[in-house]
């Protein structure tokens, strides 16, 4: 029997990287699509598989990738890049942005639907952000809610019916029931089962009593503070330091719920117990101020944005960062990661020869294991080369250094005598 004649179609291997990319392979080659449609990126692209090609040695031996993984790789350098740019962006940003208007993103990374606000903006994380202290202002919102200076907590106020000879008053069952019923309530349908908490209880007296008890009278005061004239006759006026006027101000608002008031009161569960018991000769209602208590999650209705908005890095409105406004630092950043990947992918391919591929009367050695340990090692030096150069770039650094700028440019000044006059 005769010895058949070889005539192989090729003799060489049909998988192997070309010299150049070809920017119309480019786009249907990607397996995310961010940047498919800018014509700068798929340059990019191209030009990454005649850098691979020249860098891995691919005029002396074959590299064993097609164009479309270097595609790829040059893709995944650009999504890393964008990656840790708005990591470190979000510091810098997050407390000013805390409570502000979020998006919704598709699996891409960019915004998908419709936005408002800063998340209408999708360059977002290309601006400079107002250092608006959010954090702090959003925190300290809560301390002036108890303070009673300020705050966004809804107060309310509620008014009850005096009963003759009825002394005690279950304001949570009373203020209930009249939230369900009573839909013309600003408080309608915002307590069910949740407690209330009251912050003041008063009543209010004729209008001619006012005049009578209060500023223009002066009867039945605390001490000096309100006597005839405050320190003044017809013809003489004293001087007096500013908190001698502030401490008139607060004891005139305190004898108005004290002293010049009929009753007292206080609270316990919720039960308001009036002293001395009420009489007919008692005001027809005593008013009640109080708000709901509520969780720190709840929507209230005044601070929509600061619930629902950005609460954490997750929500900020930063898409992927545009391919045109990485700068020539970025893109030699991305040229030098996507080499490392696409290293790592021939090391994959080769590794699944076991190392060795048998040829007629040999074998070859191929460098499986180091292409992977050499593409892992320079991956982890990219990625910490730039976080640390970003670290050293962060807002608060930026204005440190600038101090310590400032302060040197003073010690140099110190020493530079000055000029005599001479007329």
């Amino acid at each position: 029997m005769s010895v058949p004649t070889l005539t192989p179609s090729s003799q060489t291997s049909v998988i192997i990287l070309p010299s150049t990319g070809s920017t119309t392979d480019v786009a249907a080659s990607l397996p995310i699509g961010v940047y498919s449609t800018d014509a700068d990126f798929l340059a990019g692209a191209a030009a990454q598989v005649a850098y691979t090609y020249k860098k891995l040695g691919g005029d002396i031996l074959d590299i064993e990738l097609k164009a479309i993984s270097v595609y790829a790789n040059y893709e995944e350098a650009c999504l890393e890049y964008s990656y840790l740019l708005n990591i470190h962006q979000s510091k810098n940003a997050l407390g000013s942005a805390l409570g502000g208007t979020t998006g919704s993103f598709a699996h891409t990374g960019e915004f998908s639907g419709s936005a408002s606000g800063s998340a209408a903006n999708e360059n977002a994380n290309l601006k400079f952000p107002k250092m608006k202290f959010e954090m702090v202002e959003r925190t300290s919102d809560w301390f002036s809610n108890k303070a009673n200076v300020g705050g966004t907590e809804p107060i309310y106020s509620a008014s009850i019916d005096r009963v003759t000879n009825q002394q005690v008053y279950d304001l949570q069952n009373l203020i209930s029931a009249s939230a369900v019923n009573d839909s013309g309530l600003n408080f309608y349908n915002k307590i069910e089962n949740k407690r209330i908490k009251v912050r003041q209880v008063y009543y209010v007296s004729p209008r001619q009593m006012w005049r009578f008890y209060g500023y223009y009278g002066g009867l039945n005061v605390v001490g000096d503070f309100h006597n005839y004239g405050q320190y003044a006759d017809d013809s003489t006026f004293q001087v007096i330091p500013a908190w001698q006027n502030k401490l008139q101000a607060v004891s005139y608002e305190d004898h108005l719920y004290t002293r010049t008031s009929h009753y007292s009161y206080e609270i316990i569960d919720n039960n308001l117990k009036l002293y001395p018991i009420p009489t007919q000769v008692s005001p027809e209602k005593f008013w009640i101020k109080f708000s709901v208590k509520s969780d720190a999650f709840e929507d209230d209705g005044n601070d929509n944005e600061g619930l629902e908005g950005v609460n954490n890095m997750n929500t900020l409105p930063f898409k992927n960062i545009p391919f045109v406004n990485i700068n020539s630092i970025g893109k030699q950043w991305i040229r030098r990661f996507a080499l490392a990947l696409s290293k790592e992918t021939l090391g994959q391919v080769r590794g699944k020869f076991g190392g060795v591929v048998p040829i007629p009367g040999d074998s070859i050695t191929l460098n499986a294991s180091d292409l992977l340990g050499q593409a892992k090692e320079e991956q982890t030096a990219l990625r910490d080369e730039l976080k640390e150069i970003l670290d050293e770039m962060t807002y608060d650094k930026l204005v440190e250094k600038e101090g310590a700028t400032i302060e040197n440019i003073n010690k140099i000044q110190e020493k530079i005598p000055l000029p005599v006059y001479v007329g």
